[in-house]
């Protein structure tokens, strides 16, 4: 495939979603409209330097994530000024004219698939034009491709006879030229209409004038469906939604409710995984076998081991749960923080860059923030780190086999030594040797008759 090239036409202003985000830039479930396209021309077989991704309105950003996620091969070009799909094409001439064939892909297509490009790929044969059509459930006002012998010509449907909108078969508005044929034509197409705007059909008609053979090739429906507007995204989301979980199902993952269910196209999910209504898996979630993934649980870049039980309600973000650990419910782990084996953080716990050790137990209304904790620990209720100074955020070390009595407050940078415990109720400023008790409570000082004191300062003005 070194003599093809694919151009991805990703300029256009995307008037009618109403947004500054750019149209490509809208997110189907957590990646954007252009990487699903560009995910199946690569999977399609195109390398990266074959492929260029044309911006313009909003371009700026465009560039800026094609930049920061794809492969540094891949060619941004630019039309600055947006005067049709004809100009598009024009415009990205240095970058195509080196090959022997183009294939112009809208990058509005998220539900392309790459069976259907390689198809394509291997299909288009040797015809100058190759239009890009499919059979439309409901053609309106699509144009129709009239097919003859050696060329197919396209009608717009305000130019169409009653029998020619009889006609199923409609454009995608994407094509395959010979290069040497487009060549030919690129610099006739005219913008005489009322939009003063070259547009790339037209290379089609004047391809025909010249005796060129022009075909098309059919594509599903479902495939070739392009986003305008906030409902027709938030179809394509239903559609890449459902294929997702099929695929996951197919798999060996159990999901009770799949249609309340959010799963990255990143996600990696092994077999015997279960996961209950309301789950939200995102980014590069990975879940090892026979874990349980709880209802209403979160999961961003997490990284869950085998057989690890997530109660429910759980939001685990940028974090590690290794194998047979337990997590929720309604607990927060974030910012690289990682559940050791047999580990278990519970209800109403949250952890930042922290790390629970090995059969350890945050159980409850706790919080470890830049701490360590060794195997064999419990921490008792209401424990926090105290990590911010308001300059710096400290550390905090438990070492193996500790006991944290209820509502200990480390005022960290401190340390517990091994086999050392916390008195209930301890602010504990300085390190606790190993096997030592830290207590570090302010000495209780009882005052005789303050109830009666107070029950007499609150009675309303004029009562004895």
């Amino acid at each position: 495939m070194n003599n093809l090239c694919v151009l991805i036409m990703a300029a256009g202003k995307g008037t009618r979603m109403k947004s500054v985000v750019p149209k490509v830039l809208q997110p189907i479930l957590d990646r954007p409209v252009i990487d699903y396209v560009l995910k199946s021309v690569f999977e399609a077989g195109i390398n990266p330097e074959n492929v260029g991704v044309l911006v313009g309105s909003g371009g700026e950003l465009v560039e800026e994530h094609l930049r920061k996620t794809f492969p540094e091969e891949l060619n941004v070009l630019w039309q600055h000024e947006q005067l049709g799909t004809g100009h598009a094409v024009k415009s990205a001439r240095n970058f195509w004219q080196r090959y022997d064939d183009l294939i112009v892909l809208n990058g509005d297509l998220p539900l392309i698939k790459p069976e259907s490009l390689k198809n394509f790929i291997n299909g288009f044969g040797s015809d100058d034009c190759t239009v890009i059509s499919f059979n439309a459930e409901d053609p309106k006002q699509y144009g129709r491709i009239i097919r003859n012998e050696n060329s197919v010509k396209i009608v717009e449907a305000k130019d169409a006879s009653d029998e020619e909108l009889k006609i199923r078969e409609v454009n995608a508005g994407c094509y395959a030229f010979k290069v040497k044929s487009l060549e030919k034509v690129i610099d006739l197409i005219k913008n005489e209409n009322a939009q003063k705007e070259y547009y790339l059909p037209d290379a089609l008609f004047l391809m025909n004038e010249k005796g060129m053979r022009t075909g098309a090739f059919i594509f599903p429906e479902s495939e070739m469906q392009g986003i305008n507007n906030h409902a027709e995204l938030a179809e394509a989301t239903r559609v890449m939604r459902e294929r997702i979980l099929l695929q996951w199902l197919d798999a060996g993952v159990r999901m009770p409710s799949p249609e309340t269910v959010y799963i990255s196209p990143d996600a990696k999910l092994s077999k015997g995984v279960v996961i209950m209504p309301n789950v939200q898996i995102w980014g590069k979630s990975e879940i090892g076998e026979n874990s349980y993934i709880g209802s209403g649980s979160i999961l961003t870049n997490a990284k869950i081991g085998e057989n690890v039980q997530i109660i429910a309600y759980a939001v685990i973000e940028n974090s590690e749960l290794k194998n047979n650990s337990k997590a929720g419910p309604f607990c927060y782990i974030r910012e690289n923080s990682c559940l050791e084996e047999k580990s278990f953080a519970g209800k109403f716990v949250e952890l930042k860059n922290s790390k629970i050790g090995e059969n350890s137990k945050v159980p409850h209304l706790s919080y470890m923030g830049d701490a360590t904790l060794g195997h064999d620990v419990n921490i008792g209720a209401g424990s926090i780190t105290c990590n911010y100074d308001g300059e710096h955020k400290n550390k905090t070390f438990i070492g193996n086999n500790c006991f944290v009595g209820s509502d200990t407050m480390f005022v960290a940078p401190v340390e517990l030594a091994d086999g050392a415990a916390t008195a209930a109720g301890s602010v504990i400023t300085q390190a606790v040797p190993e096997n030592s008790l830290g207590v570090g409570r302010a000495r209780q000082t009882n005052i005789k008759n303050w109830s009666l004191l107070h029950n007499h300062l609150k009675k309303p003005k004029g009562e004895k």
